[in-house]
């Protein structure tokens, strides 16, 4: 039998293994190879899915601990801490609604809630329209614009702490400088901070001289971003500036408006550095505010459970109005809905122009 030459080695760097050949299955025309399991060929990816889910856990994880630990355990701790009894010293007892009973007939939570909507409904549209107005005055091509909204700006940055201690020496009632110059007016002095009628009305003064500014920041820039197309097209067509502003930049500073009001009630709402150190409730409890309240009952009485249940009526009214606009909204958008429905059912006059009867109808 003929012996068939063996094939000559590899060279070197020719790309083909070096070693013994293995044999390969050869499969009938027609016919591919059998897959890997299902389980084989999603390993892979669902490795790297859990290998990049750890690492994003690892990273987040710290925010996450800190978010925990410093808001929805202190939330379900309070919300526990309202059906309870304690003085922060002694173990609590519980006593269910009882806090809540007592919160009902208590004068004094009457009137910190009518002093903190009193200072809200004072505060919130005044700055607004403040920030609005001097947002458009200072909109305008004026010299030292720049230097001018800095001003305004600057009194938002300092802290309510800082302003309360200012303007303790300022309205001070014997040696304050507002009651200097109004003596060199030829007005008598007045009580400011230590006078109930007029305590309230100077801390809304005292938060519109800060948060006006913010309000103007906000305002300007958004007044930046109106188109000057429409400004130009409503000069053109002759509209005054007081239409101009009720029917060109007005909507167009909806969005930014509603913003402001939400945030500025939010700030209202919670009040208490400047109440804490400028009056500290007083005088006769003229300006004490619901948080002020909380704080009152939690740290100075120490019936800590009867301020988380002061915090938790708060909260509980605040949900159900910041509610009522969505529930508002969707209502609406319900009653369109089922306005569209029934003009839908009857018969479009479209398809019958001439307004000739069906086949079979009697007239």
């Amino acid at each position: 039998m003929p012996r068939h030459p063996a094939p000559p080695p590899a060279a070197a760097g020719d790309g083909r293994p070096s070693g013994p050949l293995t044999p390969r299955r050869i499969l009938p025309a027609g016919r591919r190879a059998p897959e890997p399991p299902r389980a084989e060929r999603e390993s892979g990816p669902r490795r790297r899915i859990r290998q990049e889910t750890a690492t994003a856990w690892t990273f987040v994880s710290p925010s996450v601990l800190v978010i925990v630990g410093l808001s929805v355990v202190p939330v379900v701790w309070s919300l526990l801490l309202s059906f309870q009894a304690d003085d922060l010293v002694t173990p609590s007892r519980w006593v269910g609604l009882a806090n809540y009973r007592a919160l009902a007939q208590d004068p004094h939570f009457s009137q910190a809630v009518r002093n903190t909507l009193l200072y809200t409904v004072l505060y919130v549209p005044l700055s607004i329209v403040l920030g609005l107005a001097l947002a458009l005055v200072l909109n305008r091509r004026i010299r030292l614009v720049g230097l001018y909204r800095t001003l305004f700006f600057v009194p938002f940055v300092v802290s309510a702490t800082a302003q309360g201690v200012l303007f303790s020496f300022i309205l001070d009632p014997e040696f304050g400088a507002a009651n200097s110059l109004l003596h060199h007016l030829g007005v008598s002095p007045q009580g400011f901070l230590t006078d109930p009628g007029q305590a309230m009305l100077a801390l809304v003064a005292i938060s519109l001289w800060s948060g006006t500014g913010f309000c103007v920041v906000v305002t300007l820039a958004a007044l930046q971003d109106v188109p000057p197309s429409l400004i130009e097209a409503a000069r053109l067509d002759g509209a005054a500036r007081r239409h101009l502003l009720r029917h060109v930049i007005l909507p167009a500073l909806t969005p930014v408006l509603v913003f402001l009001l939400l945030w500025q009630t939010i700030n209202a709402l919670q009040v208490f550095d400047l109440v804490y150190v400028t009056t500290k409730g007083g005088p006769l409890g003229s300006t004490t505010v619901i948080v002020y309240f909380v704080w009152e009952q939690a740290f100075k009485n120490f019936t800590a459970g009867y301020g988380a249940a002061a915090a938790y009526a708060v909260a509980l009214v605040l949900l159900v109005v910041s509610l009522l606009p969505r529930l508002a909204r969707m209502s609406a958008a319900r009653r369109a809905r089922s306005d569209r429905g029934g003009r839908g059912t009857g018969p479009d006059p479209r398809e019958n122009p001439a307004g000739r009867l069906p086949e079979g109808a009697v007239r």
